[in-house]
């Protein structure tokens, strides 16, 4: 499972560009996508959870590591993908669900997050252990102190390693992602101005500290299977901004990992990147790009499109109950602000145009809502019983439309939602395929 991270390592310590995109994203729609776009690869397909949105007590997700490895397995069944080629992986996994707690009842509920998660057969765990705890000094905007991180980050390996060998012999290993130089879990609320790129000196601090806080635990081994640290190489996105990848300025920082047989960078807040920017990441080391808020973005683009073309197809047609879908989306994130509310700014009509269009994609968040969930159902049955004119779909899809009249796609509303998804993916795959081969064989 997790042989195609080593692979990606092993395969740029060879000087071959090679990257692997992780989709963080529990959308069904975006895991079909992902599944179909790593299938006609002939790829393996890299999906986390965050510790917000999975944990032992369920999460935002309502699920338990073993219940989202169930979900996703299902989803491969129903659309054909070997579950062998799915890497689970955990993304920000630390105590920062309980930050409102002490460290003494905290970190044991972290440590139990990253056991179930190994038992669940999640491969890629990244230690975050950054977010304070209640307890924890200084002020609220002062950074914990880094040997506190790298000592709760060791611990919670060993966690792991505890874990592991309690799964049958022959299971794969966990491998390991450290270091926390990221925006928070869920996205920043500003994306404003300069993004600093992580000094080298401070990366190479973080790497020699965590593997010090390792060697106390006698996790040489473990530290052995550390394939990748974390760090700011000056990437980010806002509500309309996005601040895109300049090689220049991360070069220093990029010849640093050169050093470490086995270690590449881990870069997230890819989303919206340009391919040539994405391309540039990889080459430069950053082989692991995380995505997330882009790929349920284009999803909504899409049923947006499909609502378009159903209410110039549909509308007025006896019997037809018109989906509402955008305007149940409001009503629904009006009725229930809490996902949106303290990342959005301005008057009423800017609030009303990020809830819809902004880059953070707040909306994420509210699919699985019943009322929206039944008012997409409904749109997806309308156009399923009653397909998309071609002339619509120039109109509102044309990427999808070509698709279509070349015989590439199935003119169905799952189908082109999905394909619309896809086209984000296919980015993220052409930036991390090295020459235009696929690294996988």
């Amino acid at each position: 499972m997790a042989a195609a991270v080593l692979d990606v390592v092993k395969s740029q310590k060879q000087g071959r560009a090679s990257g692997i995109c992780s989709v963080c994203s529990a959308n069904r729609y975006v895991l079909e996508a992902a599944m179909l776009e790593a299938k006609a690869a002939g790829q393996p397909v890299l999906i986390e959870s965050t510790s917000n949105q999975v944990n032992q007590f369920g999460g935002y997700m309502s699920m338990t590591a073993a219940q989202f490895v169930a979900y996703v397995h299902g989803i491969a069944a129903d659309v054909k993908f070997p579950v062998n080629q799915v890497i689970l992986g955990g993304d920000h996994l630390g105590p920062n669900p309980w930050q409102k707690e002490p460290a003494k009842t905290a970190m044991p509920k972290a440590l139990e997050l990253v056991k179930s998660c190994v038992r669940a057969g999640y491969t890629k765990l990244h230690l975050d252990t950054s977010m304070k705890c209640a307890d924890d000094p200084a002020g609220a905007h002062v950074p914990l102190d880094e040997k506190v991180i790298t000592e709760r980050a060791a611990e919670m390996c060993e966690a792991a390693e505890a874990a592991f060998k309690e799964l049958p012999a022959g299971s794969p290993a966990p491998v390991y992602i450290v270091g926390t130089e990221v925006p928070i879990p869920g996205g920043e609320q500003a994306g404003h101005g300069a993004v600093l790129v992580t000094k080298p000196t401070d990366a190479e601090r973080t790497i020699q500290i965590t593997k010090d806080a390792f060697k106390k635990r006698g996790l040489e081994q473990a530290w052995e299977r550390v394939v990748a640290t974390v760090v700011q190489p000056g990437v980010e996105f806002g509500d309309a901004t996005v601040v895109h990848y300049d090689r220049p300025k991360a070069t220093a920082l990029s010849k640093l990992i050169e050093k470490y047989p086995n270690l590449v960078f881990e870069a997230h807040s890819t989303d919206y990147q340009n391919p040539q920017a994405l391309k540039q990441l990889v080459e430069d080391h950053f082989a692991i790009l995380k995505v997330g808020p882009w790929l349920t973005f284009a999803f909504r683009e899409a049923v947006f499109a499909l609502e378009q073309i159903e209410r110039e197809w549909l509308g007025g047609k006896s019997g037809v109950e018109l989906s509402k879908l955008a305007e149940t989306m409001e009503a629904v994130m009006l009725a229930n602000p809490s996902n949106w509310k303290a990342y959005y700014t301005g008057d009423e009509h800017g609030l009303k145009f990020a809830r819809k269009y902004s880059y953070s994609d707040r909306s994420r968040y509210y699919w699985p809502n019943a009322q929206l969930d039944a008012s997409l159902q409904r749109l997806l049955n309308n156009l399923a019983r009653d397909p998309a004119p071609a002339t619509l779909l120039a109109q509102f899809m044309p990427v999808q439309y070509a698709a279509v009249q070349l015989g590439q796609l199935e003119n169905t509303p799952r189908a082109l939602a999905r394909h619309k998804v896809g086209e984000v993916l296919r980015v993220y795959r052409m930036a991390c395929t090295p020459d235009g081969r696929d690294f996988v064989r």
